[in-house]
């Protein structure tokens, strides 16, 4: 993201709302249960990750839930006239500033981080409007 996108991502965050929600953000119980244990958490880029080691099931519905966001992500840029990319974070930038303490997350190619009781360091095209 370039300094330019810093507006444009601040109105996408500020207008996503519940855009993104449902289904698409619903996990199983399993999955809910990786998250927990920190082998699953979110990304930077709109979609979970492995964080360790997972079973198969796992593994596969995360890819499954990747899938619907990325068709939601896809939908919702069409609509708004952005690329997928800029949609998937700026709907990663809502995400991430809802994770509960002890959840995992990534931000780039940065290792995998736990977050603790405090906020968490966003990246800086998440940067409100104020």
């Amino acid at each position: 993201m370039t300094r330019k996108m810093m507006p444009k991502m601040t109105w996408l965050a500020a207008a996503l709302g519940l855009a993104v929600g449902g289904p698409v953000m619903a996990q199983s119980g399993a999955v809910a249960a990786a998250m927990s244990a920190g082998t699953v958490g979110e990304q930077a880029d709109g979609y979970l990750g492995i964080a360790g080691t997972v079973g198969a099931d796992v593994r596969s519905e995360v890819e499954a839930i990747n899938i619907k966001r990325r068709a939601a992500y896809t939908q919702l840029a069409s609509q708004r006239g952005v690329t997928v990319q800029d949609m998937a974070a700026a709907t990663a930038c809502q995400t991430l500033t809802r994770l509960k303490q002890g959840q995992v997350y990534r931000i780039g190619a940065a290792a995998w981080q736990t977050k603790g009781a405090g906020a968490i360091a966003l990246p800086s095209y998440c940067a409100t409007a104020g």
